[in-house]
C-alpha cells in the first residue's frame, strides 16, 4: 500500500538490574504505513508495526486519534499478526488532520493526512437570474445560480481558462468554463463560508474563508481535492490573499490580524494589524513586497515588512478598500468613502488621487491594473466599470448589463476583465478590446 511513514517516537524506558549495574531495556516502538491523503466519508487505513528492540510485541491495546482542530476522533486497532495491527477511520470534514497511534496511554508514533472533501458538479445553470438590460457588445454574463443562493464573491482566472468564484452563501468554491457556459461547485466543509479566491504559483485556488476561520486550497486537477489549513487565532475573518516573492501566501483578518501561510509547509501564523480591525484588500508588487489597506476611519496603507512587522503610510481620502500594484510598483487604491482613485509611489514616497465621475456617491469598490497599464474600477454607485487612463488622466464609464451587480472584485487577463456580481448572481467579463 502507497503510503508515508509516521514519525516514531520512543514512548517508554524499562530498567533492569544485571549483574549489579543498571541496562536499559529497549523500548516499545511503532511504525506506521499510511496513505498520506483520505476523502471525507471514506475509510483511510493505517498499518501499526510494533516492536520491542527487534522483536515484535503483540496483546497491545492500540488506539489511533487523529484531530483538526477542536475536532477529533479515535479508533481501536484490530489485530492481524504478531505485532501488527490495523486501524480503520472515517473523517467527517476535510482539512489536514494529525494523528498519534497510542499504547496504555503513552504516544509511540505521530503523523498527518490531508483529507479532501468529495466534489460534485452541477448542471448547466437555469435561466433563473436577474434579467439583463440592453446588450453590449463588450459585456458577457454567465449565470451561476438563482437569486439568493450563491453570492458569488470574488473571481480569479485559472491557468486552464475556467474561471474561480467563491459561493460566499452556498459554502462552495465554484468553476465557469466560458466556453460551454457550464459550471462545477466543490463543495467546501461544513460552516464555509469563502470570501476571497486567488491563484497560487501551483496552479490551485486558494480560499480566505471567514467560516471555517482557515484558508483553503483547492486543487486545479479533478476531481479537485480540499485542503484546509486553520488559522491560529480565532475569528479574525480573512478576507483576501496575495502570493510574495518567496510563494508564501499572505492574507488579511478584517477584525484586526494579517497572516501568512508558509508554504511547503503549510503553517499558518498571524500577527495583530497596526490599528485593530480594518485590513481588507492585499497585492504584492512585481518584487514580491505585500502591502495591505485598512478599512475604517483612521484607514491606511501597509507595508508588511515581515513577520509582525508592518510600516503604516497615511492615505489621503477615505475608506481604503481595496489595492492593487501595477508593473512598476505603484500601489493603486480604491477610496470608498471619498469617492476616489489614488496611487502612491514607493520610489518617492508620494501620492495622487482622482475623485471618480460621481463623486463621493460613486463608491470605488473593487480595483484591478491590466497588462497594458490601464487601471479598472467598480463603481458601486454607478453600477458600473471605470475605466481610468494614467496617461491622460482621464475616466471611463462603462456600466453593467444588469442593475444591482453589486461587483466587488476584478481580475484582468488576455480576455478582458472579470468580474462576480454578487447581487445578481452572475459572472462578468468586459472585453478591453472590442
Amino acid at each position: 500500500m502507497r503510503g508515508v511513514a509516521a514519525k516514531v517516537v520512543v514512548a517508554s524506558l524499562v530498567t533492569l538490574l544485571v549483574a549489579g549495574s543498571a541496562v536499559a531495556a529497549p523500548s516499545l516502538r511503532a511504525r506506521v504505513r499510511a496513505p498520506a491523503a483520505a476523502t471525507v466519508g471514506e475509510n483511510w487505513r493505517a498499518q501499526v508495526s510494533v516492536t520491542r528492540g527487534t522483536r515484535a510485541v503483540s496483546g497491545l491495546r492500540v488506539t489511533v486519534r487523529v484531530r483538526w482542530g477542536s475536532v477529533r476522533r479515535s479508533t481501536r486497532a484490530r489485530a492481524v499478526a504478531r505485532g501488527r495491527y490495523v486501524a480503520r477511520l472515517r473523517f467527517p470534514t476535510a482539512g489536514r488532520w494529525t494523528y498519534a497511534v497510542m499504547v496504555a496511554g503513552r504516544t509511540l508514533a505521530r503523523g498527518s493526512v490531508t483529507v479532501r472533501a468529495r466534489s460534485t458538479a452541477t448542471p448547466s445553470p437555469a435561466p433563473a437570474c436577474a434579467p439583463a438590460g440592453a446588450p453590449h457588445a463588450r459585456f458577457q454574463e454567465w449565470c451561476v445560480a438563482r437569486p439568493g443562493q450563491v453570492h458569488p464573491h470574488d473571481v480569479w482566472p485559472a491557468p486552464d481558462g475556467t474561471i474561480w468564484y467563491t459561493g460566499q452563501f452556498n459554502q462552495t468554491i465554484g468553476r465557469l468554463d466560458p466556453a460551454t457556459g457550464s459550471f462545477r461547485e466543490i463543495p467546501l466543509p461544513a460552516g464555509a463560508s469563502p470570501h476571497g479566491v486567488v491563484v497560487g504559483p501551483d496552479g490551485a485556488a486558494w480560499i480566505t474563508d471567514q467560516g471555517l476561520n482557515a484558508i483553503v486550497r483547492v486543487s486545479h486537477t479533478q476531481p479537485e481535492t480540499v485542503t484546509v489549513y486553520p488559522i491560529p487565532a480565532p475569528n479574525t475573518q480573512p478576507n483576501t490573499a496575495t502570493f510574495d516573492g518567496n510563494g508564501d501566501l499572505w492574507f488579511t483578518g478584517n477584525s484586526g490580524w494579517y497572516g501568512r501561510v508558509d508554504l511547503p509547509a503549510g503553517v499558518v501564523e498571524v500577527w495583530p494589524a497596526p490599528r485593530g480591525a480594518g485590513p481588507y484588500g492585499i497585492h504584492a508588487t512585481p518584487s514580491g513586497h505585500v502591502y495591505f489597506v485598512s478599512l475604517r476611519e483612521d484607514d491606511y496603507l501597509g507595508r508588511i515588512d515581515g513577520p509582525g512587522a508592518v510600516t503604516v503610510i497615511e492615505t489621503p481620502g477615505a475608506g481604503a478598500r481595496r489595492v492593487w500594484s501595477d508593473a512598476l510598483g505603484r500601489l493603486w487604491l480604491t477610496e470608498f468613502t471619498s469617492g476616489h482613485l489614488a496611487r502612491y509611489d514607493p520610489t518617492t514616497g508620494t501620492w495622487k488621487e482622482w475623485a471618480l465621475p460621481g463623486g463621493v456617491n460613486s463608491q470605488p469598490y473593487a480595483v484591478c491594473v491590466d497588462a497594458t497599464g490601464s487601471v479598472w474600477v467598480t463603481s458601486f454607485g454607478a453600477n458600473a466599470l471605470v475605466h481610468f487612463d494614467p496617461g491622460t488622466e482621464t475616466f471611463e464609464s462603462f456600466p453593467f448589463p444588469t442593475g444591482g451587480a453589486a461587483v466587488r472584485q476584478i481580475v484582468a487577463d488576455a480576455r478582458g476583465v472579470w468580474g462576480a456580481e454578487s447581487g445578481t448572481e452572475k459572472i462578468v467579463l468586459f472585453r478591453t478590446t472590442s
